[in-house]
């Protein structure tokens, strides 16, 4: 992508946007399209940052003809540990369906077959990115690149207000933009694991939304990991799906292709370094298999490895709720949060409603940011249509607190603070087989974090550091609680200490606060 002029601040806007990924591109696109004033102020570079512009996805992307989608709720339904709401997934397959219909007609490169017929499944990255962008621009959007949100803001009355955040390309300056309502698609948090695409997905806009109230739901299903070479960053897995594992004896493991598999895998991964070799993949596909996922390949190629021949190293990369389930609580058809004039898009939100306790990989969360995404979008013009024009001189208050204005002077360091978290959410013995034990001794380390983090974490060298380590902090509190509170395996949340699903249990858990975390359903 050619560089542009950089985009002026726009004092005020009616909808502001912040995250530039599918979910927040598509709320910008469906709140311009009342004709109100929208920006979108993103991370990095809107249309290159994040997990969906590094990779791409395949989509939950059904027809309406026949009994394909009622089979897809079903089946979705059981796997996800009766936890999703089937008016919530029909929507989201109806949505999906329309929007990628609208990428087609925007000229989206979708592959053709010998018959002249397209293949919509799937989409690739920088593609679609590069061409969500575009679509952005020329629908008037105020694009505000490496500006990351640091706090909202909020009127007299508590209703958000706007944002404010600094702009990295000149010098972390501060910017502000009043706004009439704010589309929260900032992403989940995959604890700065490095995994390809997600090391901006550090839970900003969740840490934002809890400092004013919101609720959260499914953070107990954030234990979800991938599989990547030990010498790369990719964690596609779908190629994997072709491999036979071995032990560092070379012992095969016994794995499935299920999350019955995959658990019994990284059980492995916790005794012993596993290896992985995709010889189940016959010759006359591995062709097919590298055009298909040739972001996959690279790093083999780079190496001179030939994965289909030759053991390779693996290692397990947490990622959090970006691939897992929860997020921010959404109370309406409109993605609202618990907070008034605050809407939640993508990743950011728990996606319960649609994916259950499972992760919802590509094809459900690609959905889901397009869905959420048209449907805050659309909310949060509304909501600014109806407000008293006098927000747009009202005087704000500003939200932010740890890592922005800490209670007393200190000098913590953010990424001792990071370090400290990782230590405690990283390694699959601790976040992905859990016990009651192993949790209390985690937030014996956690909870005396924040408050060292709340009262003495200031912005030092980088005020988006600081917010980001504490957004870690913070989310680890928030998934560690909420699984003590679920004494029970279900889906991905596994409790070696309780390992029955317990029928009483098939309800949701909502959970919020930052100095004490509290659980409910």
């Amino acid at each position: 992508m050619s560089p542009r002029r950089r985009a002026s601040v726009p004092e005020w806007v009616d909808v502001l946007v912040l995250g530039g990924g599918p979910a927040g591109t598509w709320a910008a696109l469906a709140a311009a399209a009342r004709g109100w004033r929208v920006a979108l102020a993103d991370k990095g570079y809107c249309g290159t940052s994040g997990a969906a512009a590094s990779g791409g996805n395949n989509l939950w992307y059904l027809p309406p003809e026949g009994d394909a989608r009622a089979s897809a709720i079903a089946e979705r339904e059981r796997a996800g540990g009766y936890l999703t709401d089937r008016g919530w997934m029909a929507r989201t397959l109806a949505r999906t369906w329309d929007a990628v219909g609208e990428l087609a007609a925007w000229g989206y490169p979708f592959p053709v077959d010998d018959g002249g017929g397209q293949y919509r499944g799937s989409l690739q990255g920088p593609e679609y990115m590069r061409l969500m962008r575009r679509r952005v621009r020329r629908a008037g959007v105020t694009i505000l690149d490496q500006a990351p949100a640091l706090e909202l803001l909020t009127d007299p009355d508590g209703v958000v207000t706007g944002a404010a955040g600094v702009l990295r390309q000149q010098g972390d300056g501060p910017w502000s933009v009043r706004a009439g309502a704010v589309v929260l698609a900032t992403g989940g948090c995959a604890f700065l694991s490095g995994a390809l695409g997600l090391n901006v997905d550090t839970g900003d806009g969740a840490l934002m939304a809890a400092e004013l109230g919101a609720e959260l739901s499914g953070m107990e299903f954030s234990s979800q990991y991938g599989l990547a070479p030990a010498f790369g960053a990719q964690t596609k897995g779908l190629m994997y799906q072709f491999a036979t594992f071995t032990a560092d004896d070379g012992t095969v493991l016994a794995t499935g292709r299920n999350l019955a598999g995959m658990v019994a895998l990284q059980r492995a991964m916790v005794r012993t370094r596993v290896y992985a070799r995709l010889d189940r993949a016959e010759p006359a596909i591995h062709e097919a298999m590298r055009w298909s996922q040739p972001n996959f390949f690279l790093p083999f190629d780079k190496m001179g490895i030939d994965p289909f021949t030759e053991r390779f190293a693996i290692r397990p990369v947490l990622e959090g709720t970006v691939r897992g389930t929860g997020g921010l609580r959404v109370v309406d058809d409109g993605c609202a949060t618990t907070v008034p004039g605050l809407y939640a898009a993508g990743d950011v939100a728990s996606r319960e409603l649609v994916t259950g306790g499972i992760s919802g990989g590509g094809s459900h969360n690609g959905a889901w940011a397009i869905s959420s995404g048209g449907w805050a979008g659309a909310a949060a013009a509304r909501f600014a249509a109806g407000r008293a024009g006098g927000w747009r001189t009202a005087r704000l208050v500003a939200a932010g607190r740890a890592g922005i204005r800490p209670r007393a002077r200190g000098a913590l360091d953010a990424e001792e603070v990071v370090a400290a978290v990782q230590s405690r959410v990283l390694p699959l013995e601790l976040n992905r087989f859990r016990t009651e034990s192993g949790l209390r001794e985690s937030l014996a380390v956690l909870d005396p974090l924040w408050t060292s983090v709340s009262e003495g974490l200031s912005a030092g060298g980088s005020r988006t550091r600081a917010r980001e380590a504490a957004a870690l902090v913070a989310h680890a509190r928030w998934m560690y609680r909420a699984a003590l509170a679920r004494t029970e395996s279900r889906a991905i949340h596994l409790r070696d200490d309780h390992p029955r699903t317990d029928p009483a249990q098939a309800r949701r858990l909502r959970c919020g606060g930052l100095d004490r975390v509290w659980t409910g359903s």
